[in-house]
């Protein structure tokens, strides 16, 4: 804005400036309102070209948005959901990008609808504000098609979550169990029925300690894969043995939370093999972040030889039971045993971490009587992180037995038996 002083002096006498002014002296009213035009019409001019620079300024921003939306639509697409492996999958993504794509339409148009009405009756043009109390019509309007948009995006988001909770004629039925942090899968019907094992964490120490460079599929590796059958509807019952786990595939549009003392179900149908890998999405302990999910979808002959060598190895495990093992033997196979379920706990070196995890180097209950020990492994301990592992098998828990009673500090040298562990099972 321009600010200026001019001095009024009587009719006929000068009208002067003060120093520095920009316009000459003035003797007449006449010379007076000249110059007042003069004035006002730098005025308009400085105002015009600060619309103008203003605009220019608007432009730059909005190219600039546009560059960072392009470098975003880029960026998505490593980011954006996972390609669907099933059909409702499918179904929740068409979901996503049609409310996203509604959302984005009535995000520009609402806003730039409000940033043009706030340029375009701006005060400084000559607009002034309407006033008035109320308006039907438009009280109508903006309640209407808020409950039209919401009716649009309500029909299809309700027909796939019905669909989601539709668990009947499942070809198959196995029951997942969320363990600190581990899965234990149960097949229970269909193709397979019959099969357990336990799915746990297959990367190794000395990635995960920065010993060694990452892998590829970094804490997301399993030793035991869950294997079903393209094209079959799979019914999935999780629950949990300690604390909430959630069991989550995003290719199949499959999550549910497996609950202690509670079964819950959910079911997909894949329409693609391959492995598809996921976590637990959870907090569920310190190693919430060592609980892969590894999902491998095959053909339909490919699952019925995987059947027949679970079936195989079931066999197998059943007459190992009965042999009698020597102590390196058990050793050895008990290490495996050790790092796949204790090592998390209780340390690869055997000192836990005190006071919720105790050291098994030194151990009272270690180095006590086997049958003391075994009972705790089998069964666990009230009020305390100590979990039953009764689900692995009479060789497995032998074996890890007698590997905490002979390694680190600690050497009974007794070798304790698959015999053992069914005696004590109860």
């Amino acid at each position: 804005m321009l600010v200026f002083r001019l001095i009024f002096l009587r009719h006929g006498e000068t009208i002067g400036e003060r120093p520095g002014h920009a316009f000459p002296a003035v003797r007449h009213a006449t010379d007076f309102e000249r110059v007042a035009r003069r004035i006002r019409g730098r005025t308009r001019e400085k105002i015009a070209g600060l619309i103008g620079e203003g605009s220019m300024m608007l432009k730059k921003l909005l190219v600039g948005a546009l560059g960072l939306a392009l470098c975003g639509v880029a960026m998505a697409a490593d980011w954006n959901l996972q390609p669907a492996a099933s059909k409702l999958a499918e179904d929740i993504h068409w979901l996503h990008e049609a409310v996203m794509v509604l959302v984005v339409i009535l995000f520009v148009g609402v806003f730039g609808f409000m940033f043009w009405s706030c340029y375009a009756h701006r005060k400084s043009v000559g607009h002034k504000a309407s006033q008035f109390h109320e308006n039907t019509t438009v009280e109508v309007i903006w309640t209407v098609i808020p409950a039209i948009i919401l009716v649009l995006i309500a029909w299809p988001v309700t027909k796939v979550v019905i669909a989601q909770k539709d668990t009947s004629q499942a070809d198959l039925t196995i029951k997942v169990t969320g363990i600190q942090w581990k899965w234990a899968y149960d097949y229970l019907k269909g193709e397979g029925e019959g099969i357990s094992f336990v799915s746990t964490l297959a990367t190794p120490r000395a990635q995960i300690e920065g010993r060694e460079p990452k892998g590829e599929h970094y804490l997301l590796e399993v030793d035991n894969e869950l294997v079903v059958p393209v094209g079959k509807k799979v019914r999935m019952l999780t629950t949990a043995a300690d604390v909430i786990h959630s069991w989550w595939v995003p290719v199949f549009g499959a999550k549910q939370d497996a609950i202690p003392g509670f079964i819950r179900d959910i079911w997909f149908t894949p329409t693609k093999t391959g492995t598809f890998r996921s976590q637990c999405v959870e907090l569920c302990g310190k190693d919430h972040g060592f609980m892969p999910i590894v999902v491998r979808v095959v053909s339909q002959d490919e699952y019925t030889k995987w059947v027949g060598a679970q079936k195989t190895l079931l066999a197998k495990a059943a007459e190992d039971e009965t042999k009698t093992y020597a102590l390196a033997e058990l050793k050895a196979r008990g290490e495996k045993v050790y790092a796949a379920n204790c090592v998390a706990c209780h340390q690869a070196s055997g000192k836990g971490t005190p006071p919720v995890f105790p050291p098994l180097d030194g151990s009272k209950v270690v180095l006590g009587p086997k049958d003391a020990q075994i009972d705790t492994v089998l069964h666990g301990r009230t009020n305390t992180a100590m979990q039953s592992f009764a689900r692995l098998g009479n060789v497995e828990l032998a074996a890890v037995i007698t590997f905490t009673r002979n390694n680190w500090g600690n050497s009974t040298g007794e070798a304790v038996q698959p015999a053992d562990i069914k005696a004590r099972r109860k």
